[in-house]
């Protein structure tokens, strides 16, 4: 805190007139010195023995001489409580300032931050957090969300701190809190850090869900953090959360949208191969929704995942040769088993895309029959992922409504009307497909819902 300066504060014209006012109304001279004895206000006569001490903030500034006892005790009285006034309204007039400060550094954060840049976001934060609290050490941390490691966002210099113990640490924090003797927290056990401020980094609008990361700031000395550093950082730490969160969002949608824009790349490369499968992916989804519909416990979500997955249920054939795949009549042994490694296939094709994860069982596995007997690794009832059995009853009703390369009608199969198929395939509830699925398609069917 600024010392008091008294000689500054006398010199002012108010505080000059009320002390001049004062004398008069005594009839009684006095004078006021500094801690140096330097007169500030009135003469020294040379026969002013009484002093009374003039302070602020808890501390002497100043004395006022006079004659008389009992005049300067009302003099010294007044000008303290003048120094007194004065000191609370720098007090206030300081948090004000400081509250202003505050307040303009988390517009600014919010202000200058790119909504969609997690990296720019941190490197601001980190920013704004070191020009506020005096840190060695500033750091941001996302949680994967799939694999539930740290992130660790590296600072502005392209590095990430070297403090993967501590954080993993944090990891099991919830509130924000002030840590200042780190090295006998038994949560932390470190010698490296000295004290440590904490703040998760939630979701916006749910304070109650576990943090998406966390942000925190340390010193290797001993100064202590307070409750105001507390405050700046939990507040701007909130405001990057949301901003965060807007970013993750943002890059999913723009990752989910270029999924879907490969997913439509590769259905392109099929189709230019095969003009059959092109129709017949676009109606095993959307026989695969109408099933879903009447399916309990599938939500929005899931029908999205189900629908890239009947999409690309047989992406899977560009494995398979053109002389094989485009045969105009029925395969031989050989061939036929060619063909039916197209679901392994399509699963080596989607692994390595992490936003194909959800739906390569589906893909995988929709020739599996219910009752263990189909391909590839004769899985049998709920072990069968519920896309796989869900497309392998759309995938069969699509079939046998279609005319296929290698089931024409001079083969001895004809192609079946709906109604035909649909009491066809009923046959097979309980060892091709799923009871569930099949009771499934017929609400869809019954209500009009499935048209081939």
């Amino acid at each position: 805190m600024t010392a008091f300066n008294l000689k500054k504060f006398i010199k002012d014209k108010e505080v000059k007139d009320l002390l001049a006012g004062l004398a008069t109304s005594m009839d009684e001279d006095f004078c006021v010195k500094d801690n140096d004895n330097e007169i500030l206000y009135g003469t020294d006569g040379g026969d002013m023995t009484n002093r009374l001490p003039v302070t602020a903030n808890g501390e002497t500034v100043g004395l006022v001489y006079g004659r008389n006892d009992k005049e300067i005790a009302v003099m010294a009285t007044c000008l303290n409580h003048l120094t007194g006034a004065e000191t609370l309204i720098r007090a206030q007039t300081a948090a004000r300032q400081a509250a202003w400060n505050e307040l303009t550094t988390i517009y600014d954060f919010v202000e200058q931050v790119n909504a969609f840049d997690i990296q720019q976001i941190a490197d601001l934060l980190i920013r704004k957090v070191s020009g506020k609290i005096e840190a060695d050490n500033v750091s941001v941390i996302l949680i994967n969300e799939k694999t539930g490691k740290l992130e660790f966002i590296p600072d502005g210099n392209g590095a990430a701190m070297s403090i993967t113990a501590i954080a993993e640490s944090l990891r099991s924090f919830g509130n924000a809190e002030i840590i200042n003797d780190c090295r006998s927290d038994s949560r932390l056990a470190t010698d490296s850090i000295s004290s440590l401020i904490y703040a998760p980094i939630k979701a916006k609008g749910n304070n109650n869900a576990k943090p998406i990361g966390f942000a925190f700031a340390s010193t290797t000395d001993t100064h202590p953090f307070s409750a105001a550093d507390l405050d700046f950082f939990r507040t701007l730490v909130s405001q990057a959360a949301s901003i965060i969160d807007n970013a993750i969002l943002h890059k999913n949608t723009v990752r989910k949208k270029a999924v879907i824009d490969m997913a439509k790349t590769l259905v392109a490369t099929l189709e230019k191969r095969d003009l059959y499968t092109a129709g017949h992916s676009r109606r095993v989804k959307k026989y695969s929704l109408a099933i879903a519909d009447y399916l309990k416990d599938i939500n929005t979500e899931d029908k999205d995942r189900l629908a890239l997955a009947a999409e690309l249920h047989d992406i899977g054939k560009v494995g398979v040769r053109d002389k094989v795949l485009l045969k105009p009549f029925k395969p031989t042994e050989d061939e036929w088993n060619e063909i039916k490694l197209h679901p392994i296939y399509g699963e080596e094709i989607l692994t390595h895309i992490d936003e194909f994860e959800d739906v390569i069982k589906g893909v995988k596995y929709h020739h599996e029959h219910f009752d263990g007997s189909g391909y590839p690794d004769k899985l049998k009832g709920s072990n069968i992922d519920l896309f796989a059995r869900i497309i392998a009853f759309a995938d069969a009703f699509d079939a046998i409504t279609t005319e296929r390369p290698y089931e024409r009608p001079f083969d001895g199969k004809k192609v079946l009307s709906p109604d035909d198929a649909f009491e066809r395939l009923k046959k097979d509830a309980g060892t091709h497909f799923d009871p569930e699925v099949v009771a499934a398609f017929t609400k869809a069917f019954t209500d009009g819902k499935i048209t081939a």
